[in-house]
């Protein structure tokens, strides 16, 4: 087989995985695939990526305009034979477009911010909470936790009962950016508590009653 036909079976590879060929072209690809070892060890690494776009469809995604001008100009730099490498550069691509159109669709979450009623010497923090229909986010922000030292979280609800949110490590005085996801729903959580590696509480917050 000549490059030029080798070229026209590589391109059609992404559209193949995506189950978008037809006819002919779907024909090709597939009497080709049964010649070429390396165009099959592309489709095992491409279907993953088909997988994760199966529920994406562009049609409702709104792309930036310059992420878009982005992806275009890193793919379109070369010219002539497609190799295994671009092919697979521009899943990539399609991945990270899918991905920042969904970001971009999703709707903003109202933020509420939480008091903090206990701090730990050295410890200096702010935070916030997203109600979800799954339970509550916590968007925490601080500085002073020990460096290296795992500190658990957990949301409390109206009896007084914890369910863990997670954990984070500390950073010591470098600000950390945490969420934190608990099943507990807004309707019955009344605060969370961030307790260190003995137990001890080293930030406590509570909920505006609702």
């Amino acid at each position: 087989m000549n490059d030029s036909v080798h070229e026209r079976r590589t391109e059609l590879l992404g559209p193949y995985v995506l189950n978008h060929l037809t006819g002919s072209e779907l024909a090709a690809v597939r009497e080709h695939l049964g010649e070429c070892a390396e165009c099959r060890r592309t489709v095992d690494e491409l279907t993953p990526v088909a997988r994760a776009l199966a529920g994406v469809d562009a049609d409702d995604v709104t792309v930036p305009a310059h992420l878009e001008e982005l992806v275009v100009r890193r793919v379109g730099v070369r010219s002539g034979r497609r190799t295994r490498s671009v092919v697979l550069l521009s899943a990539a691509a399609a991945v990270a477009i899918a991905a920042a159109g969904w970001w971009y669709l999703r709707p903003t979450a109202p933020l509420e911010p939480v008091a903090l009623v206990q701090q730990a010497a050295g410890v200096s923090a702010e935070a916030a909470i997203v109600p979800h229909t799954w339970g509550v986010e916590i968007k925490l922000d601080g500085s002073g936790f020990a460096p290296g030292q795992t500190y658990q979280v957990a949301v409390t609800g109206p009896d007084g009962g914890e369910v863990s949110a997670g954990s984070f490590i500390g950073t010591g005085t470098t600000v950390l950016h945490c969420n934190l996801n608990s099943s507990v729903l807004r309707a019955d959580a009344s605060g969370f508590v961030v307790r260190d590696a003995a137990g001890t509480i080293a930030l406590a917050s509570t909920f505006p009653r609702r």
